[in-house]
């Protein structure tokens, strides 16, 4: 009896390790499921769509600037305001994913730097040779090879076409402006195809971008292999994947969050604001600051609620699955997006006009306390 008694407790005790092994093993299965699907919502249904309307708007920019330059008109100029607005929204809505291929190839400083060397600016107007190789065929090539970032991207082209915060009047942009502003736009256009194909993939990207891309021998896939960007985070923990498991893939999204959340707070509203650098004022021809401030947050949002507006699938978001988890550590995160998109709204404008104002520090304080949000989000899933 004493025998059967001391076998009926071992194999009870078996029994239950067993079980808290298997239960241990379903759970890590069905959080591994939870944050694939995560990683699949947020490559097809917000980096993806973002980069590709930056793409088309930028293609857009590309060609309305050529049209002008061959057909000087203000309506056309004003056009082409819009049309750089857009593409401008589009791109600091992705703000959130700088890493990947933003980073990798270098395109986040290549079209985003400022503030504008106007001394190399004036400089680069009087060599007739580099206005003469801008205005070729390859001028885009040219200038995105030759210039040098604090002459690239956005902010070349919005020190032509704006000024105090509205279109010039088309008289007072010369010929020599307009070639620069062609050959820059022409560059943005095709490092934002780049973008686009290497989040999206060359399969599921317009053959004329991947096209251009191959003409131009511009990378876009992960380490020069066989893996887009967006593959290699739904692939996270599979051979190939640069991410160990799913739970980095999800640590580097909100990584990302918390780097724009830091950088608006710190440096784009901070640097100004505190006199630290004057001068760091982002969009201050366009005056359009504080709506790139406030696309950055929107950017963040559209991370962790999963996916772009119209795009949105919550039940396959980071939020639901911090909610899940830790309902507080969630709510701390949503109040915190909420608040720095208020705090920023409500920001006077222009920013350029306003730099030193009390509420900006509101913003700044908002955008901190969004970080640490986030960071601690990170830390939840690196703990689970």
């Amino acid at each position: 009896m004493k025998l059967l008694k001391q076998t009926l407790n071992a194999l009870l005790a078996l029994a239950i390790v067993t079980c808290a092994v298997s239960c241990k093993k379903d759970k890590v299965t069905d959080d591994e499921a939870e944050m694939a699907a995560i990683a699949k919502q947020y490559v097809n249904h917000t980096v993806v769509p973002t980069y590709k309307n930056l793409a088309s708007s930028a293609e857009r920019l590309a060609n309305e600037l050529a049209a002008l330059k061959a057909d000087k008109t203000q309506d056309k100029l004003n056009q082409v305001c819009q049309t750089f607005l857009e593409a401008r929204a589009w791109w600091e809505k992705s703000e959130a994913f700088l890493f990947g291929a933003a980073s990798d190839y270098g395109i986040d400083p290549h079209i985003d730097s400022w503030p504008l060397d106007e001394d190399a600016f004036n400089t680069m107007m009087s060599n007739d040779a580099q206005i003469n190789a801008m205005n070729s065929e390859d001028g885009d090539s040219y200038a995105g090879e030759v210039l040098g970032n604090a002459l690239l991207g956005f902010h070349g082209i919005e020190y032509i076409i704006f000024s105090n915060g509205q279109p010039k009047a088309i008289g007072s942009i010369s010929d020599k402006e307009l070639t620069y502003a062609v050959a820059v736009a022409g560059d943005l256009r095709n490092r934002c195809f780049q973008l686009e194909v290497a989040w999206a993939g060359e399969d599921n990207a317009p053959a004329t971008h991947v096209s251009k891309l191959n003409d131009l021998e511009l990378a876009y896939t992960v380490s020069g292999g066989a893996l887009s960007y967006g593959e290699n985070m739904i692939k996270a923990g599979q051979a190939g994947s640069l991410y160990s498991s799913m739970a980095n893939a999800m640590m580097e999204i909100l990584d990302g969050g918390s780097a724009i959340a830091d950088e608006v707070g710190t440096s784009k509203i901070g640097k100004p604001y505190s006199d630290e650098d004057a001068s760091y004022i982002e969009s201050p021809y366009s005056q359009t600051s504080i709506t790139d401030f406030y696309n950055n947050i929107k950017s963040v949002e559209n991370a962790y609620y999963g996916g772009i507006e119209g795009q949105r699938t919550e039940s396959k978001s980071l939020h639901k699955y911090i909610a899940d988890r830790d309902a507080d550590l969630d709510s701390k995160v949503t109040t915190a997006i909420s608040n720095a998109l208020a705090k920023i709204d409500a920001m006077p404008r222009p920013f350029v006009n306003n730099r030193n104002d009390s509420r900006n520090r509101a913003a700044i304080d908002a955008c901190q306390a969004l970080d640490a949000a986030l960071a601690e989000a990170k830390q939840k899933i690196a703990e689970l």
